[in-house]
């Protein structure tokens, strides 16, 4: 049977398409797959015949993420496409969505290019690797622990794979800048705000590819959720060959109706076109101002604004991985929202977009950050992957209304000073990228006062009071003193929390052994009513965060229940059981009136 092929006329067919000068082809099947490395598969001619049928998104990992122990190592990908003609006036790019960690990218046997990081989006131009007839797209993707790429470390599994979507972009030789870090080539940020007017402020990035110099008229138009146009602006830019161009544009907005987080998550939509007919991008506006506050805590368009929830490691299933749809992202911010969560925090990497769009829509607050995590290597390579992994976070990301800090890192354990001046290093990119955010790092495992938490302009917290025997006291107790020694600084605590199988019921339940093969769910509950009544009435505190909202695969561990799980989490990893936890927040924290009797799996007594 012959493999059916995608196909390019003078255009792409618009299979999505944002202007009839760009569109966009989704490569989500007939791809085949093999497990493992294999010599020559770059070729055009390669015989593929035998490999694995397999659609996007996909990993190979989703048999054996959840064991403790699962393959990291290579493996590879090809896919066929058609062309008619390539024309001299239009560029074709390859977008990958997520692919991890290290992709090496080839088309018709020709080397294309290298990405080195498992979160963020990117792109390739592959126009001059194009021919007429079938080309080849060939993609060798390892998730080994690669020196040079963060994460070294980290609890969790790392799905190897293209485990979100790839497609085919072709846009006119003049369009919207695809190479600015995976980012969209528009930026929109609020300036001025009052009751009356606000201010949005456009910087606009445009790539002239072609052979001459053009002069482009940029048309920005900002719409209403009904799609009625509430505010304009037009700007010329000269471009010569083979540029990228940058342009600031003013708009003005009459009576803004803002993004006010659960309270009413208001979106606009910013529309950019190049020309009459040229190439057309469209970004998420949230209008709104935040700050945080050392003694109110997070300040929402001038109004104090709890800031609470849970950690989202992803979306990942069982038997699926992270290998997941858009509808199975969705699914989990519901439920973050049926358990009245203000906010997330979107560990410990970048994010499949679909996440920060349900963020902006359900109006959750978001803490998210890049991977480096657990450990930090010595190297400029391993350096300048972590500062490509912000910029890649912060252009990607930086038109969603919900992202409201950048995070830096999480419980980096050295103590040397390779890590500090790596911290000091990242902090000046995202200061220097984005100066309407602060940054962030959660810090763990020294003392409050380390330099490492100093570095970022909020300070987060991973404190486990109650379930980890090592740290004293309680959360309670803590914060007050932490507080009360540096009264100017912001901080928050990032994660809390403790192990729970609904397969172990113990009541009254025994303090358990992390570490050991029992995590009766009862504990569970007990520890969260004790730790929030101490959370609950510090409103110094910008935010606090549950580890986890969902149990997850993470291969390092063997304890509760089952290996490869962390069971910290206030649902099962299959998302099938809301345990007795969850109900204690979503009773504290939702507008519905909450009976739920707890034990209810307890029925051996």
């Amino acid at each position: 049977m012959l493999k059916p092929l995608i196909a390019l006329f003078l255009l792409l067919w618009p299979v999505v398409a944002q202007a009839d000068s760009r569109s966009v082809v989704p490569l989500i099947a007939e791809w085949k797959f093999m497990k493992g490395d294999v010599k020559g598969a770059e070729a055009f001619a390669f015989n593929d015949k035998q490999w694995l049928l397999v659609s996007l998104p996909h990993t190979f990992n989703a048999g054996d993420g959840e064991s403790a122990d699962y393959y990291r190592g290579p493996s590879w990908y090809r896919r066929s496409f058609d062309v008619k003609a390539v024309r001299p006036d239009r560029r074709l790019f390859v977008q990958f969505d997520g692919a991890a960690l290290r992709s090496d990218v080839w088309v018709n046997g020709r080397y294309v290019g290298r990405h080195d990081g498992g979160h963020a989006g990117f792109r390739f131009d592959i126009t001059q690797m194009l021919r007429a007839g079938r080309n080849e797209l060939a993609v060798r993707v390892d998730n080994s622990k690669i020196p040079g790429i963060t994460p070294l470390g980290g609890d969790f599994t790392v799905f190897g794979g293209l485990y979100r979507p790839v497609s085919l972009i072709e846009v006119d030789a003049t369009h919207f800048d695809l190479k600015d870090h995976g980012g969209p080539g528009v930026y929109a940020r609020v300036g001025e705000l009052n009751r009356e007017a606000a201010t949005i402020l456009v910087e606009v990035r445009v790539a002239n590819d072609g052979l001459k110099r053009r002069r482009v008229p940029i048309l920005l138009s900002l719409v209403d959720a009904e799609g009625r146009a509430v505010a304009s602006g037009r700007r010329s830019i000269e471009l010569p060959p083979d540029t990228v161009g940058i342009t600031q544009v003013r708009l003005g907005l009459a009576r803004p109706r803002l993004w006010d987080g659960v309270r009413d998550p208001y979106l606009y939509r910013l529309v950019a076109r190049l020309g009459d007919g040229g190439d057309e991008v469209s970004v998420p506006v949230g209008v709104r101002s935040f700050r945080f506050d050392p003694e109110h805590g997070f300040i929402l368009n001038g109004r104090p604004y709890p800031l609470h929830g849970a950690n989202l490691m992803h979306s990942a299933r069982p038997g699926k991985g992270t290998a997941v749809a858009d509808t199975e992202i969705a699914e989990d911010f519901a439920i973050l929202r049926e358990m009245g969560s203000t906010g997330v925090r979107l560990v410990h990497f970048q994010h499949a977009q679909a996440a920060y769009d349900e963020a902006d829509r359900l109006g959750l607050v978001a803490m998210t950050e890049i991977g480096l995590n657990g450990e930090a290597a010595d190297t400029p390579e391993f350096r300048a992957n972590a500062a490509e992994q912000l910029r890649e976070l912060i252009a990607q990301n930086t038109n969603h209304p919900s992202v409201v800090m950048w995070g830096l890192g999480n419980e980096i354990y050295s103590t040397e000073p390779h890590v500090l001046s790596l911290l000091e290093e990242l902090n000046r990119v995202a200061v220097r990228t984005d100066l309407t955010r602060p940054t962030v790092y959660a810090h763990c495992c020294q003392a409050d006062d380390h330099p490492k938490a100093m570095v970022t302009g909020l300070i987060a917290f991973n404190r486990y009071f109650g379930w980890y025997p090592d740290q004293k006291g309680t959360i309670g107790d803590w914060a007050a003193r932490f507080h009360a020694a540096l009264p100017e600084r912001p901080f928050g605590v990032s994660e809390y929390g403790a192990g729970a199988s609904i397969l172990h019921q113990e009541d009254p339940p025994r303090q358990p052994v992390p570490a050991s093969g029992w995590h009766p769910e009862q504990y569970q509950a007990l520890y969260h009513e004790r730790n929030w009544r101490e959370l609950r009435d510090k409103p110094y505190l910008w935010g606090t965060f549950v580890w986890v909202a969902f149990d997850l695969a993470s291969a390092g561990r063997r304890e509760g229940d089952r290996p490869g799980i962390n069971d910290k989490g206030l649902v099962t990893y299959d998302r099938r059981t809301r345990k007795d936890a969850f109900y204690w927040y979503k009773a504290n924290w939702s507008d519905e009136p909450v009976l739920y009797l707890t034990s209810r799996r307890f029925t051996r007594r």
